[in-house]
């Protein structure tokens, strides 16, 4: 074998007899020439973009350079690195083999992390809800046929509390991709868009988005596109939300020209793959003669429900592959199977853009029937059933007490400023929904993503100060499209029937498109935007645009764009007509249940009070009924009749017992059933002391000490025995014998204010 004439203990790089040499766990060589191009292009290459008052650094060049393609972004301290590799060799299966994971580091923090192990287990929510968004961001701008297993890797490198890396994240993998040798029609650039005090705010730091109205983040494509939006709102009005959206797309495309310049330097060519897998127009044409009609009847054919249509074009599908691979007896199985699909989602999408009706008889613009239902059970502290079409989605709402909301820990807290929630909502998308069998297992990340949205939806209308936990979950009973609006419809009505007074009633719908695209400009030049879609409608539109809020405004938003990007106009359209629908919904569900019940239900579970403390002196006590409570209450009375504070005088001496020994002072009792308080060493004695000893202050003795009050800032008693070592008169009170003393002389019971 030959020598290797490079620094292969650097590069490791493994000779391959006299020829090429082999990165480790790539399945391409690179030529001698090749591996000195990859040392002088080793450079790290950098650009800034200024964003209103925030910084965007990009760079590249000098971390993980054996990754096809690496960046790391940074603003302020927080630094976020993403590498990009994608195989050479195509995958078996039949779709583009995307894998995006943002993992955050406790490190990044400057903490450990807090499990037993000490290091990072599993993977949280915030992870998966971010490695959603990185994902949807950059999986449509992939050429369509690309099935390459491609892994985006987003990790953590540094967090300083003050700027958010989860948009910095969209952005590195934008930058990974675009330097990367990968096909990929980028670059995109995202933003996050605040509202603070009417005033917009480019991505706002952590303490401004604690006084934000609006968490909006924009991925923008060139030319002004948009190719995802994501977005939670305080009911905010619909022109503030769409100016919002033309605030980041004005950004994102500055963020663009700076990755644009940065690919430019570098000169980044990319890799033609051995084979885009696209049906041949040959057997897409043949086709299109076997399978139109019959697909056109069953499309036109109103009667159908969502499983009589899927088993007719399953008909149609078996009978027309049969027949194709007798026609193309060489053809792979892919491109039969991928021909069928692409004419029955040309069929479908031509009654649409041509004649302006759907598969269900609707127009463009109708909602399916919408029936709502609540009080389902009387055991629970609320519920609701809603439904539309074929969705069905039956939420519940259980109370419980503050100790059981979310507890975050140090880490997660440290890097996402996440505090103890105690309004949640979960949802859960059993097989039998779709009339399928699969395994019925832990979270997954669509069901995670779904629960997310209508959790944002329904959160602005929770008040502030409600006393208990509450937790909403939604279980799709049946699936046709929209489950997560309908969640949220179905989350609104469950809390408004358990009693929780939320400010206003809320509803979602989701709003698909149907284009016809220029194909030599690669422009949308005609589209259709329809309202409530149906899931075969997402399956062959070109987006999924659920939008939710009251009647008032927006309180969540979410876009799934499967374009490599649409213009502002759609989205604004796509808002406008999904606020219409919005409202629709909202004065059906009002016919059930207009507003929260005046009180909570006397229908919850039969179980114990839970006492949780909030602070030093301050307890939380939760009953699950109010007759539980009333008990609560009284045996909480009864404990505590003895230690009922006595009315103190501001300015009298009282005598005191030590009753513990500390080494920050004494603990002392006024009077026998009183909780200790801590009398400090510094008002002890005159003179300072280190420890109360110094005196010869014992347990059980008696001193005389004086009454300010208590603190206003914690309520906690002040008293000293400093202040009575200066000659000044004092008025000493005895608590014990209920007797006053003014300078030795006694003085009549009735004048006293001791009880």
């Amino acid at each position: 074998m030959a020598a290797c004439r490079y620094c292969c203990s650097c590069l490791r790089l493994r000779p391959l007899s006299d020829g090429p040499f082999l990165l480790p766990g790539r399945d391409r060589a690179l030529t001698q020439l090749q591996v000195r191009a990859l040392w002088s292009s080793a450079g790290s290459r950098a650009v800034a973009v200024d964003l209103g008052n925030r910084k965007l650094e990009i760079s590249s060049g000098k971390l993980a350079r054996f990754a096809d393609g690496s960046a790391v972004v940074q603003s302020g301290d927080t630094a976020v690195m993403v590498t990009a590799v994608s195989k050479t060799k195509p995958s078996p299966s039949q779709f583009m083999p995307l894998v995006v994971d943002y993992r955050q580091k406790a490190a990044a923090a400057g903490r450990i992390p807090t499990n037993y192990l000490r290091r990072e287990i599993g993977t949280s929510d915030k992870e998966i809800l971010t490695s959603r968004i990185i994902d949807r961001s950059i999986r449509p701008l992939f050429p369509a046929g690309y099935f390459y297993d491609t892994q985006v890797l987003c990790n953590l490198l540094a967090v300083d509390g003050v700027n958010e890396p989860d948009v910095l994240a969209i952005n590195g993998a934008s930058v990974a991709l675009s330097l990367s040798d990968i096909p990929w029609n980028g670059p995109v650039g995202a933003v996050r868009i605040g509202i603070i005090d009417g005033e917009y705010v480019v991505n706002p730091t952590r303490k401004e988005m604690s006084s934000s109205t609006l968490n909006l983040v924009v991925a923008g494509a060139p030319k002004s596109q948009i190719v995802m939006l994501e977005a939670s709102a305080e009911n905010i009005l619909q022109q503030d939300f769409c100016h919002a959206i033309k605030v980041g797309v004005k950004y994102t495309q500055q963020i663009i020209q700076g990755i644009q310049q940065l690919v430019k330097e570098t000169g980044v060519t990319k890799r033609t793959p051995q084979k885009l897998f696209t049906p041949s127009p040959e057997i897409v044409k043949h086709t299109h003669k076997l399978a139109m009609e019959r697909l056109y009847a069953v499309f036109t054919d109103y009667e159908h429900d969502k499983v009589s249509r899927d088993e007719a074009v399953n008909k149609i599908r078996l009978d027309t592959e049969e027949q194709l691979k007798e026609k193309f007896p060489e053809a792979d199985p892919y491109e039969i199977i991928e021909s069928f699909n692409v004419v029955a989602k040309e069929v479908f999408r031509s009654i649409v853009l041509n004649e302006y009706k759907r598969c269900d008889g609707r127009d463009l613009t109708s909602l399916r029937n919408v029936s709502c239902e609540v009080d389902m059970f009387k055991t629970l502290h609320g519920s609701a059933l809603f439904q539309r079409g074929q969705t069905q989605v039956l939420c519940t709402v259980t109370f419980d007490s503050l100790e059981s909301g979310i507890k975050s820990d140090q880490v997660i807290t440290a890097i996402n400023g996440i505090k103890d929630k105690n309004f949640m909502l979960h949802y859960e998308f059993p097989p039998y929904a779709t009339n399928e069998i699969g395994k019925v297992t832990g979270l997954n990340r669509r069901e995670l993503g779904h629960g997310a949205l209508a959790e944002k939806a329904l959160y602005p209308v929770i008040p502030r100060d409600f006393p208990f936990t509450i937790r909403v979950t939604s279980e799709v009973l049946e699936s046709n499209g929209s489950s997560s609006m309908a969640s949220a419809c179905g989350g609104s009505l469950a809390l408004m029937d358990s009693g929780v007074p939320i400010s206003s009633a809320v509803a979602g719908v989701a709003i698909g498109l149907v284009t016809k695209t220029d194909p030599e400009k690669g422009e949308i030049e005609d589209y259709r935007l329809l309202t409530d879609i149906l899931g075969i409608e997402d399956y062959n539109g070109d987006m999924d645009f659920k939008i939710a809020g009251t009647n008032k405004g927006i309180t969540a938003l979410q876009a799934d764009i499967k374009l490599p990007g649409i213009p502002i106009k759609i989205v604004m359209e796509a808002i406008q007509q999904a606020s219409v629908a919005k409202k629709e919904i909202l004065q059906i569900m009002n016919k059930t249940i207009s507003k929260p019940r005046a009180s909570r239900k006397e229908n919850g579970p039969v179980v114990g009070v839970t006492i949780s403390q909030v602070d030093e002196e301050t307890f939380s006590v939760f009953a699950p009924t109010p007759s539980a409570m009333h008990e609560a209450r009284d045996f909480i009375t009864e404990i505590c009749k003895d230690d009922q504070e006595q009315q103190l005088e501001f300015g009298a001496v009282y005598t005191a017992t030590i009753t513990e020994i500390r080494d920050t002072g004494v603990m002392v009792k006024l009077y026998p059933n009183m909780t200790a308080v801590l009398l400090h060493n510094t008002q002890l004695d005159q003179r300072k002391i280190k420890h109360p000893t110094a005196l010869g202050l014992e347990v059980g003795q008696e001193i005389q000490v004086k009454y300010f009050g208590r603190d206003p800032a914690d309520g906690r008693m002040r008293l000293s025995r400093k202040v009575l070592q200066s000659p000044a008169t004092t008025v000493v009170r005895t608590l014990n014998d209920r007797s006053s003393i003014v300078m030795g002389e006694p003085i009549s019971q009735s004048s006293s204010n001791s009880q």
